[in-house]
């Protein structure tokens, strides 16, 4: 049984879940979901097409699904894809995709996007990712899993900002950030590997040394990125965990942020 207030409003075409709560002066459109257990405070506008997931929560003031402000949408029906058990707080914003790129913007499961965050048509976000107070992402951004965004980073359009990354407040991203990587600053730059947050998930001691030895392959040789790949290749082959920075350098496209 769904807990809808009776002065929210509702539009028919919309699909709402099983115990749904949505609460007063909240407005639902049309080709909107609503998955099982999600609850929508007070004044939340949320357009469709937009599909979100189980358990999520949004907080009053946030706008889901709106058109994005990029010139070249011309009304297209683009879409957003928000998975489960995200916690979305006050005032944030989240646009649809263009078709000149996916076509939707995607949020994974299980992240926390503080107040006043602002996501860009066509990112994509993993899963367990924080954007704390003001992060702002440009359109076509990648997030990948356990990333951290300090508050008020900006990440420029068509970044990737890698797994388990770290951002200081006021960062400036503009170039793609690899797998790992601490960054800070304006323009940011990257300092070390976020050892804490890679012990709190369980990391090995050897695989954090593993992981710093790679960062300092990148940063602290004077080493090209092709170079740099010759020697991560190498110590990937006792590290898994070498991989996903492999994977960083091989895939960017607007080359990384040194």
């Amino acid at each position: 049984m769904s807990l809808i207030d009776p002065r929210a409003i509702i539009d028919p075409r919309a699909v709402i879940g099983e115990n749904v709560t949505i609460g007063p002066w909240s407005i639902i459109g049309p080709d909107v979901v609503l998955g099982t257990g999600t609850i929508i405070e007070s004044h939340v506008i949320i357009k469709g097409p937009t599909t979100i997931g189980k358990n999520n929560r949004v907080y009053q003031f946030s706008t889901l699904g709106e058109d994005t402000p990029d010139l070249k949408y011309k009304g297209e029906p683009t879409t957003l894809t928000i998975g489960d058990n995200n916690i979305i707080r006050e005032g944030v914003t989240i646009h649809r995709g263009t078709v000149q790129d996916r076509g939707d913007t995607r949020i994974g499961n299980n992240n926390l996007i503080m107040a006043y965050a602002h996501i860009g048509h066509d990112s994509v976000i993993g899963n367990h990712c924080i954007l704390v107070n003001n992060a702002a992402l440009a359109g076509h951004v990648v997030i990948e899993d356990w990333a951290i965004l300090g508050g008020f980073t900006l990440v420029h359009q068509f970044c990737t900002i890698g797994s388990h990354c770290f951002t200081g407040m006021g960062s400036a991203i503009g170039k793609d950030l690899p797998a790992y990587v601490m960054a800070n600053g304006n323009p940011a730059g990257a300092k070390s590997i976020n050892a804490e947050g890679l012990k709190r998930r369980g990391f090995s001691k050897e695989e954090i040394a593993a992981i710093n030895k790679g960062f300092k392959l990148i940063y602290r040789r004077g080493l090209t990125v092709d170079e740099s790949l010759k020697e991560l290749s190498v110590l990937a082959e006792s590290f898994s965990v070498i991989n996903p920075l492999i994977e960083s350098l091989k895939t960017s496209s607007r080359g990384i942020l040194r």
